[in-house]
């Protein structure tokens, strides 16, 4: 194909400014409750963000980049015309990756499934009108926007009713804190190995028996646990915990809790990973896939490490670089946080995004941790919220959408008129 290693270079440079563009909104705001509860500095988020990310990305971020590149488009309406399909990825990775910088330089925690889904349904429009727009697959994702959150608001809810109920509401929290959150650290560990060993590996080549792995992740998520408990057994208590009525007492309860949120954390940091890498690497994937089969039909394929690395790499130096914008809106403007309701909401979401990673479905951090502060809220009662907040972050999902597709057509027009 005339111009292939120009596209390829092209398609490079996009899918790096998409994916530092998710880097500064979307891992923001999936480490902005850790580092609103002060529970991690934001130099810790990033190097969690660094390995973690890098990792959900590596192991378990194959399938999801698959719903990207081929079931929101029919890539059968470009058999002829591969040049115009490429314009048009090439349009949606610069589309989404303007729309994050702008949302990121204002603090905005914007969707960036939103933008990238927007921005190929955009360039859809105008390439091969509404037939060629797979919207089956749309409406399933567009309902995933809607229900995703209620999920996690659901599942948030439960958590910190029982972290409640358990410590918070017992007589004694400080020594319930002790007793219970290793089991909390065996629910977090446990449930991300079991997403790595069932599906992450497979696309490294691995295919354990689900008793393999099921009894690989308790095992490791044991060993965690252990650690976890010699990390509070090691912590300082300088509160007489027999006078229970002493507010300190929650003090140090929080203090436990912190250790728990660097486990959720990571485990937020992978689930992210695992999902969102495909925003900015789907298409990317799809433009080399054209370029090697020389045909926008060539079958699934496994997508290649290199670029699966791209994506997290980009990722991760967004966060490090413009991050702290959105850090501050969802670590503090929403609602106030503590470690014990960070976890509780990280949990949460992390536990929606993996279920939505392994059914192959895109969907939005932003909205999944904004559904589990809510349940959090909620639980707590809902004046502890500051609706105003919330509600600006939902007029900015609704204007990402048309946002989206509206900067892919300009785009893709303006590199149709440069390169063919």
């Amino acid at each position: 194909m005339e111009y292939a290693l120009l596209y390829l270079i092209l398609a490079c440079i996009f899918g790096y400014f998409m994916a530092w563009g998710v880097g500064a909104n979307d891992i923001a705001n999936a480490m902005g409750t850790s580092v609103g509860a002060k529970a991690i500095t934001l130099k810790q988020a990033i190097i969690i963000a660094a390995i973690f990310e890098s990792a959900g990305a590596l192991l378990a971020g194959g399938d999801v980049t698959d719903t990207i590149r081929s079931n929101v488009l029919d890539t059968s309406a470009f058999v002829d015309t591969p040049e115009i399909f490429i314009y048009g990825m090439l349009a949606a990775l610069l589309s989404a990756g303007t729309w994050l910088l702008i949302a990121s330089f204002y603090g905005l925690p914007v969707s960036t499934t939103h933008s990238i889904v927007g921005a190929i349904v955009g360039f859809g429009l105008i390439s091969v009108g509404t037939s060629g727009i797979h919207w089956p697959m749309v409406t399933e994702i567009i309902m995933s926007w809607i229900l995703t959150p209620v999920l996690a608001g659901i599942i948030a809810f439960i958590l910190f009713r029982t972290v409640q109920f358990l410590i918070l509401n017992s007589t004694n929290p400080l020594i319930s804190a002790k007793r219970y959150i290793p089991f909390y650290i065996f629910l977090v560990v446990f449930t991300i190995s079991m997403v790595t060993f069932s599906k992450g590996l497979k696309n490294l080549g691995f295919d354990l028996s689900a008793a393999n792995y099921t009894s690989a992740s308790v095992a490791i998520a044991t060993l965690c646990t252990i650690i976890g408990i010699i990390i509070i057994r090691r912590l300082k208590f300088t509160s007489d915990t027999r006078d229970t009525g002493d507010p300190y007492d929650f003090t140090q309860v929080e203090k436990i809790f912190g250790i728990l949120m660097i486990f959720t954390a990571c485990s937020m940091a992978f689930a992210h990973g695992s999902n969102d890498v495909a925003n900015a690497i789907g298409p990317l994937a799809a433009i080399i896939g054209v370029l090697k089969e020389g045909t926008t039909l060539a079958g699934k394929s496994t997508v290649p490490i290199w670029i699966l690395l791209l994506g997290a790499t980009g990722m991760v130096s967004g966060l490090a670089m413009y991050g702290y914008r959105v850090i501050a809106t969802i670590g503090e403007r929403i609602t106030e946080l503590t470690p014990s309701r960070g976890f509780a909401a990280e949990l949460a979401a992390a536990s929606t995004i993996i279920i939505a990673s392994g059914t192959g479905l895109p969907i939005s951090t932003t909205q999944t941790l904004v559904g589990a502060v809510l349940g959090i809220g909620l639980a707590r009662g809902i004046s502890s919220l500051r609706l105003n907040v919330v509600g600006q972050i939902f007029m900015s999902w609704l204007i990402t959408l048309p946002a989206g597709a509206l900067l892919a057509i300009i785009f893709f027009y303006i590199l149709k008129a440069i390169l063919l």
